[in-house]
């Protein structure tokens, strides 16, 4: 029986995902199956990235995943990876709110109040937005049933205070984004489902999320939310290829075009050759899947999903050129402030095993959605503007000892209002016309990395599942 074969488009952490869970099931249930992964680029795992300079482990990419989530921790332990795993140092996260750092208000879950004490004993609110918030718990539960702005949905229940000052810096800054265009449906239905269960967002965290063990009960520091690995980010990434069958995996490889046949598929390679498959993963960005495949009009509409422009920016400093270290993890930046940086991560406090001692390691983002000419800007000036915002808060006077800059030009999906009903539109679509091609990735279903590797599991599964029938 001659085997059927699937090709993965796009060597991301989602392609990769699918890739290894594909090659599991395939050896546990004997299934004849082929599975060929192919990447345009000279590198596997999108964004994820992690280097080593004079001493320091550097991420050029995202920094760690969220514990919470279990998909990215099994998948380590599956991977033989638990021993080489690394919690972040917990402490203290500021806003900068007007020029000033305020520490992270306690008792909220994602930026969102959840216990009435420590909202009001916080210095960061006036008490006319104190009890503007505490008006989500005696407010009626929303009527709308459709999809409306993250947003527009947390100004109702708590007032343009809150959400201005604690919740936008956190969710706006996770997801690179607008929380008054962000569709609450697709990022955070959770809020909406409390909302409309318990008649109160604050009234739904406090009855569904776990408590927090009371000061008595704490018999050691806590762990931190955020892991990651001894030599770097990319440690999952790099075990991932190594697991993978030899020959599996194609760099350096772009597809040109994917035709559909009578049976299955052939995608024309950059190098010239042509694959045929019986089934695609499409894991690649959804701004390349229309040129790939330009006789599917409906395709076409993954271009309604925005895409913004991050850049990552990495200092190094001698510790004692800080001439106002603060005992922390870092800060947001709230619309109010005067600022062209996002959020600020003290690496060396955050994780200490990254920075040689008596150094200081630094991570600025830029690139917010009304400042996107910033990533545009040569490394010079970028990171004269970064230190610039630097000095207004840690009195840096020193230039760093290097600084890199890693720039995302439209890399960051953005899920506005409507987005579920436009994703599905266009799967729906695909399902019919282009049976056995499935479109996952951060585009669609997740932005996180936890996210991601699930949604290569479930495209692992539906696929085998097609073949299967």
């Amino acid at each position: 029986m001659e085997s059927k074969k699937i090709v993965i488009v796009g060597g991301g952490i989602t392609g990769l995902s699918a890739a290894y869970h594909l090659q599991k099931q395939i050896k546990e249930k004997n299934f004849p199956f082929e599975v060929k992964l192919v990447e345009a680029s000279s590198r596997l795992g999108g964004r994820i990235q992690s280097i080593t300079r004079d001493g320091y482990t550097i991420e050029l990419g995202p920094d760690s995943l969220l514990a919470r989530k279990p998909a990215a921790v099994k998948l380590a332990e599956e991977l033989g990876l638990s021993d080489q795993m690394i919690r972040n140092g917990t402490g203290q996260s500021y806003i900068l709110i007007k020029n000033k750092l305020h520490k992270m208000p306690k008792g909220a879950y994602m930026g969102v109040p959840k216990e009435i004490r420590p909202l009001l004993a916080s210095d960061v609110f006036s008490l006319k937005g104190k009890l503007r918030a505490l008006m989500d718990l005696v407010l009626p539960k929303s009527k709308i049933k459709g999809d409306q702005s993250l947003g527009a949905f947390m100004r109702h229940r708590f007032g343009n205070e809150i959400v201005d000052y604690q919740i936008d810096p956190l969710l706006s800054g996770i997801h690179s984004g607008d929380i008054d265009q962000m569709s609450l449906q697709a990022i955070y239905p959770m809020f909406y489902q409390v909302e409309q269960e318990y008649g109160s967002v604050m009234r739904g965290l406090q009855k569904t999320l776990p408590k927090a063990p009371s000061i008595k009960k704490k018999a050691k520091k806590p762990e931190g939310a955020f892991f990651s690995f001894e030599t770097g980010l990319e440690t999952l990434v790099k075990r991932l290829a190594e697991v993978l069958d030899a020959g599996t995996v194609s760099m350096n490889t772009a597809v040109d075009h994917i035709e559909k046949k009578e049976q299955g598929y052939h995608l024309l390679l950059s190098n010239g050759e042509v694959y045929k498959a019986d089934a695609v993963i499409m894991a690649a960005p959804h701004t390349k899947v229309p040129a790939m495949l330009t006789q599917y009009d409906f395709l076409r509409k993954l271009n309604d999903i925005p895409a913004t422009s991050t850049a990552n920016v990495v200092m190094a400093f001698d510790h004692a050129d800080i001439k106002k270290d603060i005992d922390g993890t870092g800060f947001l930046v709230s619309r109010s402030s005067n600022y062209r940086i996002t959020a600020c991560t003290w690496t060396h406090r955050k994780w200490p095993t990254t920075t040689p001692e008596g150094k200081a390691l630094f991570r600025c983002y830029v690139g917010k959605p009304d400042d996107q000419g910033i990533v545009d800007l040569t490394d010079e000036e970028i990171t004269e503007i970064v230190l610039k915002d630097l000095n207004k808060t840690m009195k840096i006077k020193a230039k760093p000892a290097f600084s890199i800059i890693t720039r995302y030009k439209d890399a960051r999906p953005q899920y506005h209002v409507g987005h579920l009903e436009l994703v599905n539109e266009i799967r729906t679509n695909a399902s019919s016309e282009l049976p056995g091609l499935v479109l996952t990735g951060s585009s669609y279903d997740g932005v996180g990395i936890p996210d991601c590797i699930e949604h290569g599991q479930k495209s692992a599964s539906e696929v085998i599942e097609y073949l299967n029938r």
